[in-house]
């Protein structure tokens, strides 16, 4: 059983509910006052901007000078004072940011604390709180096998609390199966995000293969890619040890046992995978981080980018 004191609050594990992402808005401060390292460069200080089209936003009315152009004389402040001013105007900057959050099956598993589908939405709701407080546009597309929520950036509260809906609306595991979930988000995902915008990706192992590191290589080439991959001691013990070992799933929220054999099997696929992944991820340089769903993720956040 998990420590009830290390749980989220108003969460308990396994199912998701909108408080307990909302009362992430206490840590919004962890990522805003990690300055070291990639940290910086992920969420705050440097601002991964890119310049609108039309591009322009009133600054200030002042005194013509001579070169100013004639097409920006404020008539109104000129008729006003008797004297001729000008509008000045500033490239208006903005920078979405999309989250792109895997809920599929292979997230509903958990050893310890969480399910890693319960940390991956915590994480996105911690980052879509400081996204917001900073002033840009937030997005999303949360997937998972039931169906998928494509969220298009907006500004404020309103992009984030659609994200935060869409995530516990799609983490129940019920209803009708798309197995090719992951692979048409991300095809999704690339027409979603326009050049300039920030792309966090949240997933696990499985969801690092050979053709979705692909595609987020391809997205690279003009957006900034980031990835966080959620562990869970499981999958590094299954092979060790005899009998039945625990594993909580989601759904009923009760314990369920894996015997010897299938643990060898699911232990001899996922350390494929692992090793897959992690080389993918060097050869194609993406920045990447793993966070464990045996840990609060508050207690995690400073190592995450060291």
């Amino acid at each position: 059983m998990p420590n009830a004191a290390a749980l989220p609050r108003h969460g308990d594990g396994v199912n998701l509910a909108l408080p307990e992402l909302l009362a992430r808005a206490e840590h919004r401060s962890l990522v805003q006052s990690h300055h070291s390292g990639q940290a910086r460069a992920l969420m705050a200080g440097e601002r991964l901007s890119r310049l609108k089209g039309r591009g322009m936003e009133f600054s200030e009315v002042r005194g013509y000078q001579p070169g100013d152009d004639v097409r920006t004389i404020d008539w109104r402040v000129t008729a006003r004072t008797g004297k001729a001013h000008t509008k000045l105007f500033r490239e208006e900057r903005e920078r979405p940011v999309l989250l792109c959050v895997d809920l599929g099956q292979r997230m509903h598993y958990g050893s310890e604390l969480l399910l890693q589908s319960v940390q991956a939405a915590h994480l996105a709701a911690l980052l879509g709180w400081h996204v917001s407080a900073e002033g840009d546009r937030l997005g999303g597309l949360i997937l998972s096998e039931q169906g998928h929520r494509e969220l298009k950036p907006r500004a404020r509260r309103s992009g984030l609390l659609a994200l935060l809906e869409a995530l516990v609306e799609l983490h129940p595991r019920n209803g009708a199966e798309d197995p090719n979930y992951w692979s048409a988000g991300l095809q999704r995902l690339e027409r979603l995000a326009r050049p300039g915008t920030l792309v966090v990706v949240i997933t696990n192992t499985l969801g690092l293969d050979e053709a979705s590191l692909a595609t987020l290589t391809k997205l690279k080439r003009h957006t900034e890619v980031r990835i966080f991959n959620v562990t869970d001691p499981l999958f590094d013990r299954l092979s060790d040890g005899r009998g039945l070992l625990p594993v909580r799933q989601s759904g009923s929220g009760q314990t369920g046992w894996m015997n010897r054999n299938q643990r060898q099997s699911l232990a001899e696929h996922w350390h494929q995978a692992q090793a897959r992944a992690l080389s993918g991820v060097r050869q194609r340089q993406l920045i990447y981080s793993e966070i464990t769903a045996t840990e609060p993720l508050e207690q995690q956040w400073r190592r995450l980018w060291l």
